[in-house]
């Protein structure tokens, strides 16, 4: 694989794991016994820690690359096996 698909793929799976990090560990401000701001969401989050958020997304990025890059190098997961499951499933050829 080259360099610039890893890249590309890395970049991908690091946005994506944003959207699966953010909910964690988030207080609204009533959960933090502070005081809303007139026209502040009640759904807002108190205290935003982007630096937090960023390091734990790059570590789930970088494991979930890791096991995309083993499955390319050793073939755990190929195309085959999706069609032999779609032959044996729905009974297409």
């Amino acid at each position: 694989m080259k360099l610039t698909s890893m890249v590309a793929i890395y970049t991908l799976i690091w946005a994506f794991s944003v959207f699966l990090v953010l909910p964690f560990g988030v207080r609204t401000t009533r959960e933090a016994g502070g005081q809303l701001v007139p026209g502040q969401a009640e759904s807002a989050p108190h205290d935003v820690r982007l630096g937090r958020i960023a390091v734990r997304v790059t570590i789930l990025a970088t494991l979930i690359f890791a096991l995309f890059l083993a499955n390319y190098e050793f073939g755990w997961l190929t195309t085959e096996a999706f069609n032999r499951y779609a032959q044996s499933v729905l009974g297409t050829v």
